[in-house]
């Protein structure tokens, strides 16, 4: 490099200007950073950092709300909290503070009283395991101190009226010969009243129970309706194909939970899954399903189409 007075003035002019641009702007970079270091911040500047901080102290107390409100939920829903106060119950008679003592929460308690009230009955502790919502876990907890006396395990069965022989001057009703046979879903009561031992309030509870269901399948499910249909096998015949089916891509949860074999829970899970993928073709969707057994899956076959 050449010394500086080797350069024209023009050329040593530009240099001193350059050198000078630069030495401003270092030291102008460096006042500014001073000063914004050490000066104090305006009323502005103090309000919009306030607004920050509540708005970032504002996210925050949501989400743990969020979190509260997440573990209030498991804790009722997915498991039952069972407090010290274990002892023995039968869930025939239970009260629901007896439930609620035992760890269930109020919507269960209540589901149970509600199927009671419908005649629905605990006649082995394995029945209490279908109640809906409850799991494995909380089930082994409280299986110890299932107590169902032994007059709530038999199923009274109403065994047929044989009445006796009246007297020749009597008016006695026309009764079919041995050996008569009729079909169970097309007899209406004058007929059904003709066979031996049934009377108007049999023949009544017959029919009426074959219209909720929509026709009998088999002549043991007269023993739903609590009839020993033992004493009736010999006067009954069954044509399953005078069954009334329920079209499972049209009914609504009303029109499902109507049917014996079909309860609430079960008609909501069948619309649910048809909203959600489409119409059915067949019950095997449903094996999974906690809401479903075995038992239920074949028993509703009967009376179900998917047309």
């Amino acid at each position: 490099m050449k010394p500086f007075f080797y350069y024209t003035r023009r050329e040593r002019r530009g240099i001193l200007v350059l050198t000078g641009l630069i030495v401003a702007v270092v030291l102008g970079t460096q006042f500014y950073l001073w000063q914004r270091h050490n000066r104090k911040p305006g009323q502005e500047e103090l309000r919009q950092q306030a607004l920050a901080e509540q708005e970032y102290a504002d996210f925050i107390a949501s989400i743990r709300e969020k979190e509260k409100a997440y573990e209030r939920r498991t804790s009722t829903h997915d498991r039952i909290p069972i407090p010290g106060e274990l002892a023995a119950f039968n869930p025939n008679t239970a009260d629901s503070l007896t439930f609620r003592r035992l760890g269930l929460p109020g919507w269960m308690a209540r589901n149970i009283l509600r199927y009671r009230e419908k005649g629905g009955k605990f006649r082995r502790a394995e029945d209490f395991k279908k109640i809906y919502g409850l799991t494995e876990e909380q089930y082994k907890t409280l299986l110890p101190y299932i107590s169902i006396p032994p007059e709530d395990t038999v199923r009274r069965v109403a065994r047929i009226y044989n009445p006796p022989v009246p007297r020749d001057t009597l008016l006695r009703p026309y009764k079919y010969p041995a050996g008569t046979v009729i079909d169970l879903n097309k007899a209406d009561t004058t007929e059904l009243k003709k066979i031996p031992g049934i009377g108007s309030g049999i023949a009544r509870l017959i029919a009426g129970y074959r219209q909720r269901l929509g026709g009998f399948y088999r002549i043991e499910q007269l023993e739903e309706i609590h009839l020993d249909y033992r004493q009736l096998t010999d006067w009954f015949t069954i044509d399953a194909r005078d069954i009334q089916r329920i079209n499972l891509n049209q009914a609504g949860v009303g029109r499902l939970k109507n049917h014996p074999y079909i309860n609430f829970y079960q008609a909501k899970a069948i619309v649910e899954y048809r909203r959600k993928k489409g119409k059915l073709k067949n019950l095997k969707v449903f094996a999974l399903y906690e809401e479903f057994s075995e038992e239920d899956l074949e028993r509703i076959g009967h009376y179900v189409c998917f047309e």
